[in-house]
């Protein structure tokens, strides 16, 4: 503990400058030590102790001052691992520090203009190929409830066709032809219910046409209903997400719900979404039965998935978990200020 205190850069410059006083004192008192302890040793001891106390002071300023530009700067740095780009250092009075602080602006400035136009890029690729995704998948499952609907349509029209011949059989043999006839009215309502079913099912689930926060409040209290979990949502947003990162973020949303159903057996999961001016944060909780971090093995929860969609944004999936303990799903993804169309990137 001491080591560490000692090798602070405050306790260092004050031990600078306390043994610059030492030496000062040692330096007079070996010059002129004898002639002040002979005419008057209360002023000689009183110039020895205030020449310590003033190299103490001053060396606790001094070094106080230099801290705090130091941990300015390593707050700033702080920030910029959270995922925040937009962070800035304040001109400084001192010259080496000026100058360190104008190279940090300068290498954030780069960053972000690079990470913006990485966001864009990725916005770009996302929509086109989801778009291209989206549409070739939709029309698959068109094409299938459509098969599926004719399939089992005709087989229902058989069973009504085989149905309507039983009143002769009931005359031959009205036991067997009422058994008969139970079953197939069964095995009609049967097929009926799971066509129904099925087609339900392949209708695609769209965010086309609405924001984010409208598809959610259609879509997660139904699946959490419909696999029995109570859902809790949270949404602050103003708007001022784009498209492609709504999208993603709906992706991943599917993706970690769809996980806490699969793996976690819980019967609790929270979704908070927070939009601030330089960053978006989601994160996705469960109260189920958790996992070993260490252990975790490759592509378990859909990491794997989200991670990839949260990077092509510029963002982290972070993930917190412990055994007993349930799971929580972080993602932070960095936002930008729109750029003027005549401003050169």
């Amino acid at each position: 503990m001491i080591r560490t205190i000692l090798k602070a850069n405050k306790w260092e410059l004050m031990t600078y400058f306390v043994l610059t006083g030492l030496i000062t004192v040692v330096g007079f008192y070996l010059l002129y030590g004898d002639v002040l302890l002979v005419t008057n040793r209360n002023r000689a001891w009183t110039f020895i102790g205030v020449v310590i106390a003033g190299t103490i002071v001053t060396g606790y300023i001094a070094a106080l001052r230099l801290q705090r530009k130091i941990d300015l700067l390593d707050l700033n740095m702080l920030k910029v691992s959270k995922g925040n780009m937009a962070v800035r250092m304040p001109e400084a009075d001192d010259a080496s520090f000026g100058r360190v602080y104008q190279e940090f602006n300068v290498m954030m400035e780069s960053i972000e203009n690079k990470m913006r136009l990485l966001q864009r890029l990725g916005e770009q690729e996302v929509i086109e190929k989801e778009q291209a995704s989206e549409r070739a998948v939709i029309e698959e499952r068109k094409r299938m409830a459509r098969d599926l609907h004719d399939t089992v349509s005709q087989q229902l029209f058989a069973m009504h066709m085989s149905a309507s011949s039983l009143p002769r059989l009931l005359e031959m043999n009205p036991e067997h032809g009422r058994n008969v006839l139970d079953q197939l009215i069964q095995m009609s309502h049967t097929a009926q219910r799971q066509m129904r079913g099925l087609i339900a099912q392949l209708r695609p689930v769209e965010l086309e046409g609405r924001d984010l926060a409208a598809a959610l409040d259609s879509w997660f209290p139904d699946y959490c209903r419909q696999n029995g979990l109570k859902g809790v949502k949270e949404l602050e947003l103003d708007g001022g997400v784009s498209d492609a990162i709504e999208h993603q973020l709906f992706l991943i949303i599917q993706e970690a719900v769809a996980n806490v159903v699969k793996h976690a057996e819980a019967g609790l999961v929270s979704l908070a979404i927070r939009e601030s001016e330089h960053q978006i944060s989601m994160s996705i909780s469960d109260d189920g039965h958790g996992f070993l971090q260490q252990t975790e093995r490759p592509g378990s929860y859909g990491l794997s998935t989200m991670r990839e969609r949260a990077e092509k944004l510029g963002g982290q999936v972070q993930i917190i978990s412990k055994p007993g303990a349930g799971t929580t799903v972080r993602v932070l993804i960095p936002k930008f200020q729109n750029v003027s169309e005549g401003e050169t990137e």
